[in-house]
């Protein structure tokens, strides 16, 4: 049985805070304590808990893999606190920040125009929206919700799938003028193929041969990009084709700026796209579980 003097939240509090703010003077400004007041409770909860959490050096703190581990479990229940203080003080109305990190075509092309609908029916709820093509730490990033594309590997996250989207290779029609529209897979090895430069990006393009056969094609334009909206502007500049999502482009398929090329090879591979967030338990708070909700509600991928 703990003691009631421990005071178990207060120390999670000051460790979070260092963490989070990289300092114990950071942490200590926040809460209008001192740099020694916040090392002390942060070293009494290490003793209590018989492992070291923080590596500290002059420069910077660093979490051991324990630290890690107790940090993103410590976010969640300093959460459900508050989470509960407001439920009682607000008629648990949501209310609160919610962080979300997406790719820049998601964010650009089907998030932004939905999230003035959220804003109006949450009022209590404000969103903070990170838009990179990298994947992110959530626990790093201090980030509620992640969207991710493609398969999803093993991980500590909680995932809630929100539909699938298919590739399409795409140009524009002068650039097809100019250069001629490929009829085989071997045409395409006269084109400019683009893509992306950032870590485990695709370096090839799967397509179907006539006998069903599925080969791969390597990217070999010499320039390439971060993001998926900086590729779609170098496709519609004329740069040459690029393989993208079909909801990144629809409005240009629409429009007719671009077009879909060689649609007789494509693979019919299907990119999911999920929610991601930490939340195993139950413990979710109520303004990421309404986010949750409206987002696979709203959101629409044909």
């Amino acid at each position: 049985m703990p003691r009631l003097e421990v005071n178990r939240a207060g120390e999670m509090e000051a460790f979070v805070r260092a963490v989070s703010r990289r300092s114990f003077s950071a942490a200590a400004r926040e809460l209008r304590m001192t740099p020694s007041a916040i090392s002390k409770l942060v070293a009494r909860l290490e003793a209590r808990l018989g492992v070291r959490l923080l590596q500290r050096s002059t420069r910077r703190l660093e979490l051991t893999a324990e630290g890690a581990t107790f940090y993103e479990r410590s976010q969640r229940v300093l959460a459900d606190l508050d989470e509960a203080e407001r439920s009682v003080a607000a008629g648990a109305a949501p209310r609160g920040r919610v962080r979300v990190n997406c790719s820049v075509p998601f964010g650009q092309r089907l998030l932004m125009p939905l999230l003035p609908k959220f804003l109006a029916r949450y009022a209590e709820v404000s969103v903070d929206v990170e838009l990179t093509d990298r994947v992110v730490d959530l626990v790093d990033e201090r980030a509620d919700v992640a969207i991710r594309h493609g398969a999803l590997p093993s991980s500590r996250l909680v995932a809630r799938h929100l539909g699938d989207s298919h590739k399409v290779i795409v140009a524009t029609p002068a650039y097809l003028r100019k250069h001629g529209t490929p009829a085989t897979i071997k045409d395409l090895g006269d084109h400019v193929r683009l893509g992306f430069n950032y870590p485990h990006s695709t370096e090839s393009w799967p397509l179907r041969e006539r006998r069903g056969d599925v080969t791969h094609l390597p990217i070999n334009g010499r320039a390439r990009v971060s993001n998926g909206e900086a590729l779609r502007a170098l496709v519609l500049a004329g740069a040459g084709l690029a393989r993208l999502s079909s909801f990144h482009v629809q409005s240009d398929l629409d429009a007719g700026s671009l077009v879909a090329v060689l649609e007789a090879a494509n693979p019919g591979d299907i990119e999911p796209l999920h929610a991601v967030y930490l939340g195993r338990g139950g413990h979710l708070p109520a303004r990421v579980r309404v986010f949750l909700d409206w987002l696979a509600e709203d959101l629409r991928l044909d």
